[in-house]
């Protein structure tokens, strides 16, 4: 088969702890891509096992080999590959061998038709346990229910990106789950494909039930950076000016029960709510103010990046 682009191809792999899998790994990927100009850039994040001496033993003159200073989870070494990519085209898959590279040349003639921005796989009869399904699906649910926007799959690692929108993304703690999303939010027009996902060939899966919090809470930041991260005082401004009015509301009514009516108010719990009420509007507000100056401060300051990188090797020797 011809290959569909004669681009820079990136195909950006988070590895932690996949010694038994990154060999076999580049092997597929070399026998899926004949033909097409890439670099496989690894990045370990700390592994505990061989994984790098494994990866270095294979002296590949396509491999891009990132170490990371310490374990800073899939997000962030996620976010060095995709800094670090040259192609024109990017791909992000999992290390574990769940998703099958020999996808790849299909989702290209999507990427390279220039329609689309992102491509992104629907893992077709998953094999993986319920521990990492139910948490999956929550995250689709919410995502399509807060978002509008129909994603099938959001947690499939499977994807390509135009170059452009994979280096807009801004990954940070954990959205890597939320890729999609994110794409999304930078005006990506996005593609699902069907893809084949196996049984992870050797090792154990990092993923457990405590997902579901981690999905919840990601969720909600995201929904407040997709409605007031760039105007957060029309979140805590509107929120603390109806207390603060609440308040006020409440003890004019009980000043004219104390000077109207004469009747004492020392002792009434609404006296405390209509103060509890004004203080907190005050707050909220203040947060607001001061959340609208961070904001400015983090698109005015430098561009840090939030990862260390220990050595970069390509092929055998250290770039």
């Amino acid at each position: 088969m011809e290959p569909v682009t004669s681009s820079l191809l990136s195909i950006v792999v988070p590895l932690y702890n996949e010694e038994d899998n990154v060999v076999l790994l580049t092997q597929k990927i070399h026998e899926s891509l004949v033909g097409y100009t890439y670099q496989i850039i690894y990045v370990d994040d700390f592994s505990t096992d061989k994984t790098r001496k494994v990866v270095k033993d294979m002296q590949d003159d396509t491999i891009h080999f990132i170490e990371l200073k310490k374990n800073y989870g899939q997000s962030l070494a996620l976010a060095a590959g995709l800094d670090y990519a040259e192609g024109e085209y990017i791909i992000t898959m999992d290390g574990d061998l769940q998703n099958d590279p020999s996808d790849i040349p299909q989702m290209l003639t999507y990427a390279v038709s220039g329609e689309y921005d992102l491509i992104t796989g629907i893992r077709q009869k998953r094999k993986d346990s319920l521990v990492k399904k139910i948490p999956s699906k929550i995250a689709n649910f919410l995502v399509r229910r807060v978002t509008k926007l129909d994603i099938k799959d959001n947690g499939c690692a499977l994807k390509v990106f135009s170059k452009d929108i994979a280096k807009e993304l801004n990954l940070y703690g954990e959205m890597h789950r939320f890729i999609t999303l994110l794409a999304y939010l930078e005006g990506a027009q996005i593609k699902q494909v069907p893809v084949k996902h196996h049984a992870r060939n050797a090792g154990v899966s990092k993923y457990g039930l405590e997902r579901v919090f981690k999905v919840v809470a990601d969720m909600a930041l995201l929904l407040f950076i997709r409605k007031y991260f760039q105007r957060p005082i029309h979140l805590f401004g509107i929120i603390g000016a109806l207390l603060i009015f609440a308040g006020l509301g409440i003890n004019a009514y009980l000043l004219i029960i104390k000077f109207g009516l004469g009747e004492d108010i020392g002792s009434r719990p609404l006296l405390t709510a209509g103060m509890m009420f004004i203080f907190a509007g005050i707050q909220l507000f203040t947060i607001g103010i001061v959340m609208e100056l961070l904001i400015r401060t983090y698109y005015e300051s430098q561009n840090k990046r939030p990862y260390r990188i220990k050595k970069i090797f390509v092929g055998d020797k250290t770039s």
